[in-house]
């Protein structure tokens, strides 16, 4: 059995599918084969990186976003999806899929498309509260739809929808705080701050660390991954640190196999509000300071209030950062009680097993054991 995944843009799209591929190959039961698994993405998408990573097979395709362009921009844009669809119908030939797993994104319209018109059964998997644009009109497509949790099902046809839970990456089950502070060399006793700038990078979230880093500095360890523009700017704001607290800044622009100690290290983690903090944070009970990113199709802002409305997060607009970035984190940081409650707040979110949830699905629809 062969299997196509697709999804892009933002590593939101492609570590939930990850920790599906991770799954299906640890399991000889499910019958994919050595070369049954590959990733269609775009030519120099973001993604192309990650998949390559974790030596999977990458096949590049043709496509446009829709989303926030005029009706130019969108008349441009589908003349690139078009051969995508075309490009995408030979690849489903050639590799001779069972079945697609699409987790968001333009670049999975060609092949959801495609898959559609060769009778490919097609699983979307949605890890945010609200669905987008490019998911909303491909669940029409689909074989089946997987949701984090029950609230996100009302936005589809019921008979699509499966409730699975948030597909963790086998190593969040397993990373203890301790040993992941001792694996990145952080001081055991001091509270540590994470700080995620995202794929590419929130300047807001870095300039807002930049502008109170002694501040922070004063009260917990921070690592801070602020993705590739911001980096070297921030590099020489730790420069010119004394020497004391220049070695509790750990700064990188990305972290790829690190990234599970560095969650599993931390007290208190600020972030965008991502699908990922719907699955990852709650299975670590890790408290967060959400900043919604207001360019992000909205998807953002229902993820944070859904953690926040049942306090496991604080969110903050990103237009008040400059006001509020500080006082909010030192003096959560200053109230381990708090940190606690969050803590255990966010844990009773947890989703459980979702990757092997959705492993099972997508396995029964690729065998005709399942029918949308």
């Amino acid at each position: 059995m062969k299997v196509l995944f697709t999804g892009g843009g933002t590593g939101g799209h492609i570590y939930p599918a990850l920790a599906v591929i991770e799954r299906l190959q640890a399991d000889p039961a499910y019958g994919i084969a050595a070369d049954g698994i590959a990733w269609v993405g775009r030519g120099e998408g973001m993604e192309r990186d990650i998949i390559e990573r974790h030596g999977l097979a990458y096949f590049s395709i043709a496509t446009g976003a829709l989303r926030g362009r005029g009706l130019w921009g969108k008349g441009q844009s589908m003349a690139r999806v078009i051969p995508g669809v075309g490009q995408g119908l030979r690849l489903l030939r050639e590799f001779g899929a069972s079945a697609v797993f699409a987790t968001g994104g333009y670049v999975t319209a060609p092949l959801v498309v495609a898959a559609w018109l060769r009778r490919v059964p097609v699983l979307i998997y949605l890890p945010d509260m609200e669905p987008g644009m490019a998911v909303r009109w491909q669940s029409r497509l689909a074989h089946g739809v997987g949701v984090t949790v029950d609230q996100v099902a009302a936005h589809f046809n019921g008979a699509k929808v499966t409730v699975t839970g948030y597909p963790v990456r086998r190593a969040l089950f397993d990373v203890t705080k301790q040993e992941a502070r001792q694996r990145l060399g952080l001081d055991g006793g001091r509270p540590v701050l994470l700080v995620l700038g995202g794929s590419s990078g929130a300047h807001s979230i870095n300039m807002a660390v930049s502008r109170d880093l002694e501040r922070l500095l004063a009260l917990a360890q921070v690592i801070h991954i602020s993705g590739t523009p911001d980096f070297e700017m921030l590099q020489a704001r730790r420069d010119q640190l004394p020497g004391a607290l220049r070695e509790q800044y750990h700064l990188s622009a990305y972290l790829h196999q690190e990234m599970p100690d560095a969650l599993g290290a931390a007290d208190l983690v600020v972030a965008r509000a991502g699908a990922a903090t719907l699955g990852e944070f709650p299975v670590l009970g890790l408290p967060s300071v959400l900043v919604p990113y207001p360019h992000a199709g909205q998807h953002q802002q229902p993820n944070a209030d859904y953690l926040a409305e049942r306090g496991a997060a604080v969110v903050l607009d990103d237009a008040a950062l400059a006001d509020d970035f500080a006082e909010t984190v030192t003096a959560l940081l200053d109230d381990p009680p708090r940190l606690a409650s969050m803590s255990d707040a966010a844990r009773r979110l947890s989703t459980g097993d979702g990757a092997a949830r959705l492993a099972e699905l997508l396995v029964e629809m690729a065998k005709g054991t399942r029918h949308g």
